[in-house]
């Protein structure tokens, strides 16, 4: 069964032209904007799987997440079919993009879960 991260990851940096991966790098602050989109749990079994994920979008200002936030989301629930080696079913927003703590003032976080049902293509 394809790892989501390695299915979302590359899907929402051909979608938004925005760096995207599984952990956010060590110089996030000359990267801006940046996605994050990471396994935080979810069902798995034999032939299919339904992974929660959590996608973080970080930016230079908080119009900028928001609206990168917003846009993913809309991807992510239109997305179905062939995708890097998985095959999505549905994708359920299970908490919507909402403004998130950082460390880093100057970089403003929102992030979102959803739930990803797919099998291997």
């Amino acid at each position: 069964m394809p790892d989501i991260e390695a299915v979302l990851n590359p899907w929402a940096e051909e979608v938004t032209g925005v760096f995207a991966g599984a952990e956010t790098p060590a110089d996030l602050e000359k990267r801006l904007p940046a996605i994050r989109i990471e396994r935080i749990g979810g069902a798995d079994d034999r032939f299919s799987t339904s992974p929660r994920v959590a996608v973080d979008v970080f930016a230079a200002t908080a119009d900028q997440a928001r609206t990168l936030a917003n846009d993913i989301r809309d991807a992510l629930l239109f997305l179905r079919g062939p995708v890097h080696g998985a095959v999505i079913r549905d994708v359920r927003c299970d908490s919507g993009p909402s403004r998130q703590p950082w460390a880093n003032e100057a970089v403003h976080r929102r992030g979102a879960t959803f739930t990803v049902s797919f099998r291997a293509a």
